[in-house]
């Protein structure tokens, strides 16, 4: 569990981190170098739950890489699925990150919500719904290894 005390806006306690997965963890189907080991590094303190759909028909390889099972959402009203997961979860322990128009509502129903600028870029919409925006995995990651980084950021 990571535990925040945010001046102005109150306590977190996170005990899941739900991500997206292509345009997030992965760029064209492929895993993006080091997030491997930043994901095992958080996982002592978060349970990893990743949500795809698989466009790039590449995620059991990103699963053996990750020691995880993806999730997969299916086609059609993916935004809400993904909403939904979090909510099932308890969207009040929940940390969540995306990029993607269609992780805009995980994004607003998670305790905490983290935009990652990627190269396949970021959707307003996910900008717009996300408490904190990142200029990538690697740096969004690093902001949940170091907490204060998330007061300085968003204490009122």
């Amino acid at each position: 569990m990571i535990e925040i005390n945010i001046p102005g806006r109150g306590e977190l306690r996170l005990e899941h981190l739900v991500t997206d997965v292509n345009g997030t963890l992965a760029i064209d189907g492929q895993l993006i170098p080091g997030v491997a080991k930043q994901i095992g590094a958080l996982s002592d303190r978060l349970t990893i739950h990743m949500l795809t759909a698989d466009t790039h028909g590449r995620q059991a390889l990103i699963d053996q890489q990750l020691n995880l099972t993806a999730i997969r959402i299916q086609p059609g009203n993916e935004s809400e699925q993904k909403a939904k997961y979090v909510r099932s979860l308890g969207a009040e322990s929940v940390v969540a990150i995306g990029q993607g128009a269609n992780d805009a509502a995980m994004l607003k129903e998670a305790a905490l919500g983290i935009c990652v600028l990627s190269q396949e870029g970021a959707a307003t919409e996910a900008l717009l719904a996300s408490d904190i925006v990142m200029p990538g995995i690697s740096a969004a990651l690093e902001l949940l290894d170091k907490p204060l980084r998330i007061i300085a950021s968003l204490r009122r």
